[in-house]
């Protein structure tokens, strides 16, 4: 594989946004990407060169190839010594703008790259950093021992549902959790969904650096709460990350699985997610429901259900608990059944 040398481009009439990102694609192209993110990347380098001439009137981007821990990935570097940035967070949302524009600019590279960094003040320069790492080769090359069942559907009241799952599975890993917009109907929907979209486009990235991808992209939405759980076959371990009331539960019980569970909103006041990581055994099945699924009751409840499919076990305790007044999802990781 070729890595090509660091590139440095001085950003001062849209001619230069040009150059910048065919550099872009073609040293995305050089390093195996696929034609799907090389664009994802071209479109991040525009959209950063764009801002430098739009806020600081000119700065400097800067392209390196990066290899760390066995991973092969691309680096922009933008800096500049205009204006600075007031409200970083509220930069970062979609539809914000100081100057009138779409303002989608620091939001889609949110969204498009894997890692997204920014430093300003006031009166000085801003640095943003964000960098973009070749998937796993291969999607599930690997016969997964686990199975997954989801169970789930809207407010009685309203046709869109303000929930979410994600199920993602390659190599000798899977990511799977549970999105809860909050309130219900349309908007509700709309947050659950974004958030959704930004996890699935960063499923391989580390779990902290998901959940902070979310509570920028969510910051245009009425925000989300939401769980996740990666499982690692090989490594037999789970890591998992909570922000909110998604309900987490393991069976049979266990004291090695002592999950924090934080409060919050991601979009509005949440914390950096805590990340933990513990062994998986196998004979384990972990259930996840939103806060529309009763919490009062117990594995015992439901004779007969352990030796049941991961997707008997969503649909069973969905039919059984979910309340009439929300959203209701369930979903459930397990040993795949013969």
């Amino acid at each position: 594989m070729h890595r090509p040398a660091p590139q440095t481009f001085d950003i001062r009439h849209p001619s230069d946004v040009v150059v910048a990102r065919r550099a872009a694609k073609a040293a995305a192209a050089s390093l195996g990407f696929e034609p799907k993110p090389s664009e994802e990347i071209a479109l991040a380098m525009t959209e950063l060169a764009t801002n430098l001439l739009k806020h600081a009137r000119e700065g400097r981007l800067t392209l390196r190839s990066l290899a760390a821990e066995g991973r092969t990935g691309l680096e922009i570097e933008s800096l500049d010594q205009g204006p600075g940035i007031a409200d970083v967070e509220q930069a970062m949302t979609d539809r914000f703008s100081t100057i009138g524009s779409r303002g989608a600019g620091l939001g889609a590279v949110n969204r498009l790259m894997d890692e997204f960094d920014i430093a300003s003040r006031l009166g000085g320069s801003t640095r943003i950093v964000s960098r973009k790492w070749l998937p796993p080769r291969g999607e599930v090359p690997h016969r997964s021992p686990l199975a997954f069942g989801v169970a789930t559907r809207p407010h009685p009241g309203f046709k869109q549902n303000g929930d979410a799952f994600v199920l993602c599975q390659w190599e000798e890993s899977a990511l799977t959790g549970i999105i809860d917009g909050l309130g219900h109907g349309q908007h509700a929907c709309q947050a659950a969904c974004t958030a959704r979209q930004y996890v699935e486009s960063h499923f391989d990235q580390p779990l902290d650096q998901i959940f902070a991808g979310v509570a920028r992209v969510s910051r245009s939405t009425r925000g989300v709460v939401m769980a996740l759980a990666r499982f690692d076959w090989g490594r037999r371990t789970v890591a998992f990350a909570s922000i909110g009331d998604v309900e987490v539960r393991i069976f049979p019980h266990s004291a090695r699985f002592p999950f924090h569970v934080q409060r919050g909103i991601l979009g509005l006041n949440a914390p950096p997610a805590t990340v933990s990581e513990h062994p998986w055994d196998l004979d384990h099945t972990m259930v996840l429901h939103s806060d529309g699924v009763r919490t009062h009751w117990r594995w015992d409840d439901f004779p007969g259900l352990a030796a049941r499919s991961a997707e008997e076990i969503a649909r069973q305790l969905l039919q059984t608990l979910a309340r009439e007044q929300d959203d209701a999802t369930v979903v459930v990781a397990r040993r795949t059944t013969p």
